[in-house]
């Protein structure tokens, strides 16, 4: 059964950076587009950013401009999330999820695996 794991979560001070990682085990990623979605306290998980089997990049309305960026390693079968810039809104469990067929949609419930999240803490 596929399982996914991230990882880098922490506290940081506004301005600052973090690097996310999500790694798949029992299974692979190779033909499966991977998302990240955040959900703050007290709101609904919402999309921030999503890479296609293709290596395709879909950027959604819930992250800042120039501020987060994803990329894959289908080697490692890992999926990072880069931040930076990070304000305190941007706080939350950022979670990955992944789903076939390989292209990204914002759609929570078209994903079929999720990781347990990492929380993401942005305080000065």
């Amino acid at each position: 059964q596929l399982q996914l794991v991230e990882s880098g979560g922490g506290l940081v001070q506004p301005g600052g950076s973090l690097r996310l990682s999500c790694t798949a085990t029992g299974g692979s990623l190779l033909i499966n587009a991977i998302g990240w979605f955040r959900q703050a306290p007290g709101k609904e998980r919402e999309p921030v950013l999503c890479i296609s089997s293709s290596f395709h990049n879909t950027t959604y309305a819930d992250v800042g401009e120039g501020r987060s960026a994803i990329s894959r390693d289908n080697a490692r079968n890992t999926v990072y999330l880069d931040l930076k810039g990070l304000k305190p809104e941007d706080s939350g469990n950022y979670y990955c999820a992944t789903r076939r067929p390989g292209y990204c949609t914002p759609t929570i419930s078209r994903y079929e695996a999720w990781g347990q999240g990492t929380l993401v803490t942005v305080s000065s």
